[in-house]
């Protein structure tokens, strides 16, 4: 039986062949998710080639995306991800220059 490495050190984030940290945790929350999804088709009464085509494709699009995204933003890219969508893109500010700026103001008109 083959024997698989998932920690490459201590203080190092886990590792699965090649699923770094929380890719690592999205695959398998993903293939969970996907087993339970067909298992719930099936019980409901469609054809058991229509949830095995779709657990097979749904399965296939999860594992590619998933290395894909992977080696696209590394091992914290999905969490500078959220942060680039979270912070403003430019601020706003509706105030008069004399009241961002009262000093500067006051010396030019003394």
């Amino acid at each position: 039986m083959a024997e698989y490495a998932i920690n490459k050190g201590i203080g190092r984030s886990a590792e699965f062949q090649g699923l770094k940290s929380q890719y690592l945790f999205l695959f398998a929350g993903g293939l969970l998710g996907l087993f339970v999804l067909v298992v719930v088709f099936y019980m409901a009464g469609l054809d058991s080639w229509f949830c095995l085509s779709f657990g097979i494709a749904a399965s296939s699009l999860l594992v590619w995306g998933t290395f894909r995204l992977n080696t696209r933003f590394g091992e914290w890219g999905l969490m500078k991800l959220q942060a680039r969508h979270s912070r403003p893109h430019y601020i706003i500010s509706r105030r008069r220059l004399d009241r961002l700026f009262p000093s500067i103001v006051k010396s030019v008109r003394s």
